[in-house]
């Protein structure tokens, strides 16, 4: 599996914006995905961690190269007060 650990800074009020547009990912059938977690922090509720999980990189890398998934980026970074810091890599364990 492969995927990215991503930490977002969400501008002020726009938490509602952030969930209904996670709970959008849901419904969208990308080939390899499996799933993705968005955490909320403790100590600043504008930050926020998503990790996202493919079934391979060659699935991962096709869709950040899809038009779609640049669209469905820019809705969310319209949403943030700066760049997510992305951090892709290969996922070497997962608990049941």
């Amino acid at each position: 599996m492969y995927g990215t650990v991503a930490r977002l800074q969400l501008k002020a009020g726009a938490e509602s914006q952030m969930d209904q547009l996670m709970r959008g990912y849901d419904a969208l059938k990308i080939p390899g995905y499996v799933t993705t977690y968005v955490y909320r922090m403790d100590a600043d509720p504008r930050t926020y961690y998503m990790a996202v999980v493919f079934d391979s990189k060659a699935s991962y890398v096709a869709n950040a190269r899809d038009p779609q998934q640049d669209a469905r980026y820019q809705q969310m970074r319209a949403l943030l007060e700066s760049d997510p810091e992305w951090h892709d890599g290969e996922i070497v364990s997962a608990g049941a």
